[in-house]
């Protein structure tokens, strides 16, 4: 509390400096985005000679090598909307559910914001994408100013000055480092695949930092209006906010025998190689004349023999549940939100291993077997993959399994339980869709199922990953309660009571007595650390 006093009794003069080179850096970047979007508007000669220039200068560079065109659009992603919707969403998420609540309105109203600058102003000016010679990339709607350069900018700056405080001291400025440098690489990509000329691009990154300047100067003042001290920006926007950020703060290693672990899961993975080699061969090269292979011919018959235009859609739709798309997007909602409810990396090690795991199992399994698919109508056409084991389903099991291994270990209610339908019913799904379409047999199915069991099974045992949850880790969301310390600021930044006339020193020694015996009730408190004995 004193040192709360201390900090908001301070002279203003720190805050008013720091406000004013601020707003000096947001005026310029305004007037210097202004100033562009004049000489763009008005086809000023000299500006439109460089950006054609420059333009003409990276297709020739770059359209000759395809491999350098695949990289560029892997970089140009990191600023599309639906990479940067998802990380403003899944942050705002776990803002909230950490009970930060300002700074999950300041991440809504800034990215919102940059979502309303960038199609208004295209409109607004109406430049028209560069042309080059040989187009290598495409993008709709109009070129001013570059919705990529601005959006980066504008959300990569925002989650930056927002997760802040929960990096060490020794991390933040190699972590600034890395997002400028994603910015610019994201702007540098716009022109080099000839979707943006070089003015596009200074204009987004002008005024995203005039739009995040506004949004961050809007917030300090919201937090001096509430009686809360104004740190400079290098420290973030909420610094005592950091350890309730923070991913897991109390989880001092992953695992602990990583390198263990690691040799452990390679054995493992050898094995269940193996296992799926060996039943692969069997069931595709020395099976005839069994149950299994009859089950092979006849499922996949069976199946085709009853095509219609209905079953097809809602196969197709089954389908979709399990291919990588659909599996990547649970992944990167799921894993987020248990690392904010539960501050810990080890569930998210479980699910990310349950998934490269199945990946480069069933790659080297299908390369390895090479199984063909079944001798009837393939309503997916050909595939780069073999039939065996089935990746969708494979993929479907382990995800859905992982997903219920957590939950049902990690809470008592109802709901949990939709986790295990789910885990049933998805893969279900996936499997008799699949087999409906003519893409897989039965046994593929069960190869599947067994890579699912060993993979899940091994990482299980190696990862523990509700270790935790056994040592008394429950949902962390243990804020402050926000009023209560807004409240408590308040009352720390009202101006102290006049003090009375100090009496003769006579005067003072019969209170004081008195005065000494009584107990102060934070006195009386007994410190956690003081009872603990080691």
């Amino acid at each position: 509390m004193t040192a709360v006093k201390e900090v908001l009794r301070r002279p203003i003069g720190h805050f008013t400096e720091r406000s004013v080179a601020g707003l000096l850096v947001v005026t310029g970047a305004g007037a210097a985005f202004g100033l562009l979007l004049m000489l763009v508007r008005f086809h000023w000669g000299p500006l439109q000679h460089a950006d054609r220039a420059v333009a003409a200068w990276f297709n020739d560079l770059v359209a000759p090598h395809g491999p350098l065109v695949t990289v560029l659009q892997a970089v140009t992603d990191l600023g599309g909307r639906p990479i940067l919707i998802w990380l403003v969403t899944i942050a705002v998420v776990g803002l909230l559910i950490r009970r930060q609540p300002r700074l999950a309105v300041y991440l809504i109203i800034t990215g919102v914001g940059g979502l309303i600058l960038d199609p208004s102003l295209k409109t607004l000016v109406g430049r028209l994408r560069p042309v080059v010679d040989v187009p290598v990339a495409s993008a709709p709607g109009n070129s001013f100013p570059s919705g990529h350069a601005l959006g980066s900018f504008v959300a990569y700056g925002a989650l930056l000055l927002v997760f802040l405080p929960a990096l060490a001291p020794r991390w933040r400025k190699p972590v600034i480092a890395l997002v400028a440098t994603d910015v610019a690489l994201v702007g540098l990509t716009r022109i080099a695949l000839g979707v943006h000329y070089v003015s596009d691009v200074l204009a987004g990154w002008l005024l995203g930092a005039a739009w995040l300047g506004v949004t961050a100067y809007a917030f300090r003042l919201w937090r001096r209006e509430r009686g809360r001290p104004v740190p400079p920006l290098t420290e973030g926007l909420e610094p005592e906010a950091g350890h309730d950020i923070a991913p897991a703060p109390a989880e001092e290693h992953v695992l602990e025998h990583p390198r263990s672990a690691v040799a452990e899961l390679l054995v493992g993975w050898v094995l269940v190689f193996g296992a799926l080699y060996g039943f692969g061969m069997y069931v595709s090269f020395h099976a005839k004349g069994t149950f299994l292979a009859t089950l092979d011919t006849e499922v996949p018959r069976w199946f085709a023999e009853r095509h219609t235009d209905t079953l097809t859609d809602l196969s197709w739709w089954w389908s979709k549940f399990g291919d990588t798309h659909a599996i990547l997007l649970v992944s990167l909602v799921f894993c987020p939100l248990v690392l904010a409810v539960w501050r810990r990396w080890r569930p998210v090690l479980f699910v990310a291993l349950a998934m490269f795991g199945e990946l480069s199992l069933f790659l080297a399994s299908a390369r390895a077997v090479d199984r063909p698919r079944p001798p009837v109508e393939n309503l997916d056409g050909p595939m780069p993959t073999s039939s065996f084991p089935s990746g969708h389903i494979a993929a479907t099991i382990c995800l859905y399994t992982a997903i219920a291994v957590l939950v049902m270990a990690r809470t008592d209610r109802w709901w949990r339980w939709l986790t295990v339908v789910l885990a049933v019913v998805m893969p279900v799904g996936v499997a008799t869709s699949r087999m409906y379409r003519g893409m897989h047999h039965p046994t593929d199915f069960m190869g599947a199922i067994l890579l699912a069991a060993l993979w899940i099974g091994l990482l299980y045992w190696v990862i523990r990953p509700n270790a935790d949850v056994r040592e008394g880790n429950r949902p962390s969301i243990e804020s402050e309660d926000v009023s209560t310390l807004d409240d408590e600021l308040a009352r720390a930044a009202r101006p102290a009571p006049a003090v009375a006339q100090k009496p003769p020193a006579a005067a003072q020694i019969s209170p004081a007595a008195p005065a000494a015996t009584q107990t102060s009730p934070a006195a009386t408190r007994t410190s956690p650390a003081a009872t603990r004995t080691d």
